[in-house]
């Protein structure tokens, strides 16, 4: 046993379970690929300010879960909690918005990282593939990555999920509901964190997930009965164009998100099978965020889905991902000079595209044998002295168990062939 462990609340990911969460990934990405999306990649630490200004003071990101740490030259940063901010910030820093091709559609993948009770489906570090669309103000958008979200999932064999969907207004009518909010939670029975939350930004208190506050919320005012004209009309095409792409949804009027960004739309996806844990994923409209961080007038939307939810999602479904054999072929070499004529056919059949692996550390025929079967190889190559000299290999069939002899000088195209 290693002297360490991995730090409480995170994990590895190995094989072969591995292999499901890439297929995740990959079937998350390939309808953002799909539609214009260009991949982002960003450092896993930024300047603490950047999500203390875009994520928001109030939030449980910034005030309970980031962690935030000070280098030895005297800078403040900060573990990133989520995607969105550093996105951004990288597409102000590069220019992207200025090369005249709005939005700029981006996607990404990476580890983020919150400090919380760990527990099933929530750890402190955990990995999320997310999309951005940056620069354009339009309905259209909105609903295209609501859609693209729901292609992916539906793609990986999800159907229990749902999709939650909410306006949260605008400049303009925003502050007439925050208002209303405020003077009802003021009327409530709320301890003094929550009662200086709900001066700062009330509609944090409306995500709160205690029970002994949810109960005092009934009755609470709705944003959607304060939208403005402009708001309800582009909160009723988004609704539109999902409806007409044969997407189903609920309106959710609570529905806030955790974070103080959001403008008109927002969203979240839910499956109920995974306890009170029920997000996988979810997003909205950030028109802006921009300007909180020192950048110019940029409409955004965008959304990050979890790939550790996802895959806790298919388990609840029981869906099985049909992932690809790591090996497709396993070499089985028989003394010294079959060792290295069949390294070189591996390597042949590799450069070829066929997934190969190869008997290390001079095993025996039957361990070699026990090898090939755990490997999951559809084929096994077996190359004695007797074989070597007539210049044949013996394909073994590992489903059949059909054993024939190939040409050593065919036995690539007959692999290529047959697989």
């Amino acid at each position: 046993m290693s002297t360490f462990k991995a730090p409480k609340g995170t994990y590895d990911l190995i094989p072969p379970q591995s292999a499901q969460y890439l297929a995740v990934r990959e079937a998350i990405a390939a309808p953002l690929r799909n539609s214009g999306y260009g991949y982002i990649e960003t450092p896993g630490f930024e300047n603490v300010e950047l999500f203390a200004r875009g994520v928001g003071e109030s939030t449980d990101i910034v005030t309970k879960e980031m962690y935030a740490f000070e280098t030895k030259g005297g800078d403040r940063l900060a573990l990133r909690p989520e995607g969105t901010a550093s996105v951004l910030r990288a597409a102000l820093e590069a220019s992207l918005h200025k090369a005249g091709n709005l939005p700029v559609k981006l996607w990404y993948s990476g580890s983020y990282y919150r400090y919380e009770r760990p527990q099933k489906g929530r750890y402190r570090h955990f990995s999320q593939v997310g999309a951005e669309a940056i620069g354009a103000e339009d309905p259209a958008l909105d609903a295209e990555l609501i859609i693209l979200a729901d292609q992916a999932y539906r793609s990986l064999g999800l159907r229990e999920f749902r999709i939650l969907l909410n306006s949260l207004g605008d400049a303009e009518c925003r502050p007439v509901y925050r208002a209303a909010l405020q003077d009802f939670l003021r009327g409530l029975d709320l301890d003094e964190d929550t009662l200086r939350r709900a001066e700062i930004n009330p509609l944090r208190v409306l995500d709160d997930k205690r029970e002994s506050v949810q109960k005092q919320l009934t009755g609470a005012p709705l944003l959607r009965d304060y939208l403005c004209d402009a708001c309800k009309a582009y909160h009723e095409e988004v609704r539109e164009l999902i409806t007409a792409a044969g997407v189903a949804f609920e309106d959710d009027p609570k529905l806030v998100r955790g974070l103080d960004y959001y403008t008109r739309t927002t969203f979240e996806f839910v499956h109920d099978g995974l306890g009170s844990q029920s997000a996988v994923g979810g997003g909205g409209r950030y028109d802006g965020l921009s300007e909180m961080i020192g950048g110019p007038a940029l409409p955004s939307v965008g959304w990050a889905l979890g790939v550790d939810r996802t895959v806790l999602a298919l388990e609840a479904e029981g869906v099985e991902l049909d992932l690809p054999s790591t090996t497709s072929v396993f070499a089985v070499p028989l003394g010294e000079e079959a060792r290295r004529v069949l390294f070189a056919k591996v390597t042949e059949l590799r450069k070829v595209g066929v997934a190969a692996d190869f008997s290390y550390g001079g095993k025996g025929l039957k361990a070699a044998m026990k090898a090939a079967n755990r490997s999951g190889a559809r084929y096994a190559l077996v190359l004695g002295e007797r074989d070597l000299a007539e210049g044949l290999v013996q394909v073994k069939d590992m489903e059949s168990g059909e054993q024939t002899a190939v040409g050593l000088n065919e036995v690539v195209a007959e692999l290529e062939s047959r697989l």
